[in-house]
């Protein structure tokens, strides 16, 4: 092989490799893999607590974070389905309305399971690559725990009040992005709007509906097989 002919070898294997890029990008038959920080701060809306508690007492939850782990599976060049999960939350449950003053009366951890399908914009070798979601979150609540504030209101002089919650699915929608740093390696960032409602009892007999509605921020560093 003469020299003009290995440069010409040279630049075709080049130009190979430059077109084979993409299928190492977001495309169709790839597994994407996160791990990553999530915050879920609950927009709630609390029902009364039944009697004998004061009229308009509700409750509010507070904000939690614990690492998540997603994975994802491109069904096509844009289409995708992902699941996320995670380590459990710990929420703190306050007084509101009525009893606002009383400060925290419980707590409870969750955890989220969250099925999506996404489209993702643009091209599978893009740098960044928007995409939207849908898909439903089975939240699981337990070791609920009530306070002596809790006692003191529903129970005083009597045995220390706890509390029991019901799971619930929810529908939840997603934003995000993807930022590519090499051909495996990548940044997300997404933030998620669940929709559920529940119910929660305690041992007093009394119960609450609340509808959480929380939305979710998450950043996760990700590999791409």
């Amino acid at each position: 092989m003469n020299k003009k002919h290995a440069i010409v070898a040279a630049f075709a294997a080049g130009a190979a490799l430059v077109a084979a890029g993409p299928a190492h990008a977001q495309a169709a038959g790839q597994w994407l893999f996160k791990a990553g920080w999530n915050k879920i701060t609950p927009q709630v809306d609390s029902g009364d607590l039944s009697a004998p508690s004061p009229p308009g007492s509700k409750v509010d939850v507070k904000s939690a974070s614990a690492l998540i782990l997603t994975g994802t599976y491109m069904i096509t060049d844009n289409f995708s389905a992902e699941f996320l999960a995670g380590l459990p939350y710990k929420h703190d449950i306050v007084g509101d309305g009525a009893i606002s003053g009383v400060g925290k009366i419980g707590s409870v951890h969750q955890i989220s399971p969250t099925l999506m399908a996404q489209w993702r914009f643009l091209e599978p070798q893009a740098m960044f690559r928007p995409y939207v979601g849908l898909g439903v979150t089975y939240a699981v609540f337990y070791d609920t725990e009530g306070s002596a504030a809790l006692t003191a209101l529903t129970n005083p002089g009597g045995p220390p009040t706890t509390i029991s919650g019901d799971h619930a699915f929810g529908g939840t929608g997603e934003l995000g992005v993807t930022f590519k740093i090499n051909e495996q390696w990548f940044i997300d960032a997404a933030v998620m709007k669940t929709y559920i409602t529940t119910n929660t009892s305690l041992s007093t007999g009394q119960t609450i509906e609340v509808k959480q509605n929380p939305v979710a921020f998450n950043i996760s560093a990700g590999y791409r097989f």
